[in-house]
């Protein structure tokens, strides 16, 4: 499954460059880098932007004061984030950093890239050293999905897909990014005991949208 995680972004490199760009989804990137700074806030040391796609959040990691380093599957990816942060290919579930090395871990929009997240969850709770700081920020896992048709922006509907944690490209959105490399669905049940099975400890949770219905979810959690 990796394997084939890591090819799905590869021939789109480029249009997620762009998709990601403030030009782009300005208002959507502005909304997930100020959940990512009130997660994580302001430090010093290494930030490892687990799943960091093409670097687009290495700016706002340095802005806080961290010393962003990347890593992704797709080498595709990784030639656009070279320019941004020192990057390395790796499997989120196998990080090739060493027991309690880095002080923070950030990431974003890719729990639903991972097969199995929880498993990267415990690399995360690996690296980090004790005290140290995991800011997730991902997909709402209540109301996006190929379970929730967000067509009507006051409503959403959703439909029996919601415990269906396989692979999936179907989205009310044809010209989004499932449609093009798909995505797991992690309940927020799965999500969270992800984090505490893995030895963190859970500080505070963030939503954010743009409207009253979130699209966003962020986690702050600590290495204990």
């Amino acid at each position: 499954m990796e394997t084939e995680t890591a090819a799905a972004y590869d021939p789109f490199a480029d249009w997620y460059d762009d998709y990601m760009s403030p030009a782009v989804s300005g208002e959507y990137i502005e909304r997930l880098h100020g959940v990512l700074g009130g997660l994580l806030g302001p430090g010093s040391g290494t930030c490892l932007d687990v799943c960091c796609g093409t670097g687009a959040h290495a700016a706002v990691l340095e802005q806080l004061g961290w010393t962003p380093v990347g890593v992704d599957l797709s080498r595709g990816l990784l030639r656009r984030a070279k320019a941004r942060l020192p990057v390395a290919a790796a499997d989120a579930a196998r990080l090739p950093i060493a027991d309690g090395s880095v002080s923070a871990v950030s990431c974003l929009l890719a729990s639903t890239d991972v097969p199995d997240y929880a498993a990267a969850v415990r690399e995360v709770a690996r690296v980090l050293r004790p005290g140290g700081v995991f800011a997730h920020v991902g997909l709402h896992p209540c109301y996006v999905g190929s379970f929730a048709d967000r067509s009507d922006p006051e409503r959403i509907t959703i439909d029996q897909r919601y415990g269906d944690r396989s692979r999936s490209f179907d989205s009310w959105n044809a010209t989004g990014v499932r449609t093009r490399v798909g995505a797991w669905h992690v309940p927020p049940a799965d999500l969270l005991n992800a984090f505490t099975a893995a030895g963190l400890h859970l500080v505070r949770t963030a939503e954010s949208g743009a409207a009253d219905i979130p699209d966003l979810f962020g986690i702050r959690a600590v290495k204990v």
